[in-house]
């Protein structure tokens, strides 16, 4: 009896065993990387995340108006900057802080990347950010007038939607809102609704074409302001990103681009400028 105990145990083991071999491990998902080479477009983020303990030190500098002409250098005796860190807390949660000379602006943001598309071994179509930011301005309140510290804040709130289309050509939508404590008038918007789109387009291996515009919502903010448009390149050489764009914003950042911009396309009054980023691993690698 022992016998035919033993022998049964014997078969039923072998037969788990087989079915154990049988049973493949899954493939682990592929993600789809550079849907963007750097992690703004021009003035907006991207759905690129900074990875885990890197350190990214980017300097935005924008040239004044073109049409100012030679008495202004064509904008070059002009100029704004805005020199910021960010930080990978984990290789889908950013954070980081700017200061900007356009109204002595300091600005602080975290990105949380919540999807991210994959191209093989799984099945997600976009990558996907939440973004909350609020600035605060530096400048002296004019003629003498006394402003709450709140006064001086607005926040921002921002979804990410992208999808890398193919080895070339990637595309983003960006629904924003930008709340501003302090307006100019009561029949002005306080909450800001704009819906930003942003495209990119390989040209040559290290080289990208870029387009950022934003459509604000009418009837929320004066109408001397326009939607802020960005045309420009991105030069990747795996740690060091160089842009170079054509834009008709004065200011580098969402507050300054959606809702403070004047200069328009049709009359020429546009800015040159350019931004550098450089990463920095902190750390061990992973």
């Amino acid at each position: 009896m022992k016998k035919i105990i033993t022998l049964s145990l014997a078969v039923l083991s072998m037969q788990f065993g087989f079915a154990q071999d049988d049973e493949l491990p899954e493939d682990p998902p592929e993600y789809t990387k550079k849907t963007f080479y750097s992690s703004r477009i021009v003035n907006s983020h991207t759905t690129e995340s900074i990875e885990k303990k890197v350190l990214d030190f980017r300097i935005n500098h924008r040239f004044g108006d073109v049409s100012q002409g030679y008495d202004n250098f064509f904008g070059l005796d002009n100029a704004t900057m805005r020199m910021s860190f960010d930080y990978g807390v984990t290789d889908n949660f950013t954070v980081g802080i700017g200061r900007s000379t356009f109204e002595k602006t300091v600005d602080g943001f975290a990105k949380y990347r919540f999807l991210r598309q994959i191209h093989e071994n799984g099945n997600m179509p976009v990558s996907a950010a939440y973004i909350v930011g609020m600035t605060m301005d530096g400048l002296t309140p004019p003629d003498g007038r006394t402003n709450y510290f709140s006064s001086r804040l607005t926040y921002l709130h921002q979804v990410l939607v992208a999808r890398k289309f193919n080895s070339s050509f990637s595309a983003q939508i960006m629904p924003t809102l930008i709340h501003r404590n302090l307006i100019d008038s009561s029949k002005y918007a306080h909450d800001v609704f704009s819906l930003g789109v942003g495209l990119r387009q390989k040209i040559l291996p290290s080289i990208t074409l870029n387009l950022e515009y934003f459509w604000v919502a009418p009837n929320q903010i004066s109408d001397q302001f326009v939607d802020p448009l960005s045309i420009g390149i991105d030069i990747n050489t795996g740690w060091h990103t160089f842009q170079i764009h054509v834009t008709n914003a004065t200011g580098t950042f969402e507050k300054a681009a959606i809702t403070q911009t004047t200069n328009r396309w049709d009359a020429g009054n546009l800015h040159i400028g350019f931004n550098i980023s450089r990463e920095f691993q902190l750390g061990g690698y992973h």
